[in-house]
């Protein structure tokens, strides 16, 4: 199994809906590391870590997200395992403030 990182910025109507919210709780329920958190700019940032088709997978269903929510733009490129160092200690998955 392939293992990969990938940092995803989602553009949209995706703050004030729960998106945030929503990321945590899909990419924990598929087993995923990372942390994921709301731009000033108005976008979603998340950061995903785990087997390959999996992070595959929950990128692709960063484009629809909650209900609620509109999403224009799903951007991903792959990260580095430092990017991880962000999560709250001892937490495998994390909503971190605003940046």
């Amino acid at each position: 199994m392939s293992r990969a990182i990938r940092q995803v910025i989602v553009r949209g109507r995706v703050q004030g809906v729960g998106y945030r919210a929503w990321v945590a709780t899909t990419a924990q329920a598929q087993g995923l590391e990372g942390w994921v958190r709301n731009r000033r700019n108005g976008s979603v940032e998340a950061l995903l870590a785990g087997v390959s088709a999996t992070v595959t997978e929950v990128i692709a269903a960063c484009h629809h997200g909650p209900s609620a929510a509109r999403v224009d733009a799903v951007f991903a490129e792959d990260a580095d395992s430092d990017a991880l160092d962000q999560r709250h200690p001892g937490e495998r998955f994390s909503i971190l403030p605003t940046v």
